[in-house]
């Protein structure tokens, strides 16, 4: 301000603001962005071969992944040695998963297109059971979770997810309509409701957390964005990701991560275990 007011004295015109040549931010990736976030709240951990924080997989494994998508969980777990079935009511999803398997060292591949509802699977097959953002998708959370303990063998582990009330508030009245309804998200589930949901299944719940504030903002601007999902190409979401590269950079970058994933998390995580005996 001084140096300015110096020129006006002299009378001197400063230079024009758009004469000022501004740094160029590099381009970011956002959804490669999205899963190196994921890393750094714990999933695909590639040195302890944790499929997510406390939840490891190992070649002896057979994991179901219920709700599989594309196949990044399965994937992880294929690349471990891991006997994997998948299952999905998308066959196109199911179909893409078990190309994407072919290149990983898993012992075998098992893929079932089915509503879930039941498993066409016998019971007590697998010693690891994933189902990620389904169940807020389902008629029924019990009679699904039921099938979930059905198939699973005796101190199998779970690691089960649903988005976080934090985000999905956040998104009421702002995101497309068709968000909150069937087929996608037909319910908000607060903590509370998920640890019992679980528990009343008949596992134990060992751990719940939540992550994800990036992808709450990055949705939240997606829909004013206004793009399609598989180009996600818009200024609001490019520099959303620029941003949230620029704090995880910080020299407090995880710091601040977790205090803002603990403020709005895209999703909450549970872990939890079979009993041994019924």
């Amino acid at each position: 301000m001084l140096s300015l007011l110096k020129k006006l004295a002299a009378g001197k015109e400063p230079a024009p603001m758009s004469a000022v040549a501004e740094p160029t931010a590099p381009t970011v990736d956002s959804f490669q962005l999205g899963l190196e976030d994921a890393v750094l709240s714990g999933w695909f951990n590639q040195q302890t071969d944790e499929l997510y924080t406390g939840f490891k997989i190992s070649a002896q494994d057979t994991v179901l992944d219920v709700g599989c998508g594309d196949g990044g969980n399965v994937h992880f777990c294929g690349m471990r040695g891991a006997k994997v079935i998948c299952a999905d009511i998308d066959a196109a999803k199911v179909a893409a998963t078990a190309e994407r398997l072919k290149d990983t060292p898993a012992r075998d591949v098992e893929c079932h297109v089915t509503d879930c509802n039941p498993l066409p699977l016998p019971d007590a097959i697998a010693t690891r059971i994933v189902s990620t953002e389904v169940i807020e998708h389902v008629d029924d959370p019990a009679q699904f979770l039921a099938e979930l303990v059905r198939v699973g063998q005796p101190g199998a582990l779970y690691l089960l997810s649903v988005p976080h009330p934090s985000s999905e508030n956040l998104q009421q009245g702002i995101a497309a309509e068709q968000y909150f309804q069937k087929p996608n998200h037909i319910r908000v589930i607060s903590e509370d409701q998920f640890k019992q949901m679980v528990a009343d299944a008949g596992l134990e719940v060992i751990s719940h957390s939540q992550f994800g504030f990036y992808w709450s903002m990055w949705m939240l601007l997606f829909w004013e964005a206004k793009v399609d999902l598989n180009d996600a190409n818009h200024p609001l979401l490019n520099h959303w990701a620029q941003m949230w590269r620029l704090i995880l950079d910080t020299p407090r970058g995880p710091q601040l991560k977790q205090a803002l994933d603990a403020l709005v998390a895209k999703s909450q995580v549970i872990i939890a275990r079979k009993p041994l005996t019924v």
